[in-house]
């Protein structure tokens, strides 16, 4: 079970690093999405820094619990507000991408109560 929790965070950590960095990055494609959502690009850089924190907490959760728990519930409400985003927009297509990233959510937070 450890080492299933080990990957689970590890893949969750990556993920979101790199959705942060590329909110800071701000490719093209990124930018055509945010108008797709109709949302205004000044909103990237408090979503980076969410998705970034998310990340590191999954990561120091690996030795204080509570961190982790607490950084997997945070990226779990982060990515239920982007899925209901995407379906605001109507825009079924893109939905697999929030839903990937809040299934390794809901999995860090699972193991992590199940390693715990």
């Amino acid at each position: 079970m450890h080492s299933a929790y080990l990957t689970v965070i590890i893949l969750a950590a990556a993920a979101n690093l790199y959705a942060g960095i590329s909110d800071f990055t701000r490719p093209q494609w990124l930018l055509m999405n945010l108008t797709r959502l109709q949302l205004e690009d000044r909103w990237l850089p408090a979503l980076g820094i969410f998705k970034i924190l998310g990340a590191l907490g999954l990561l120091a959760g690996i030795a204080q619990p509570q961190i982790g728990v607490a950084a997997a519930a945070g990226l779990i409400l982060y990515f239920i507000g982007a899925v209901l985003t995407v379906l605001r927009a109507r825009w079924y297509a893109n939905l697999p991408f929030p839903l990937t990233w809040l299934a390794l959510a809901v999995g860090s937070f699972a193991l992590r109560l199940l390693v715990t």
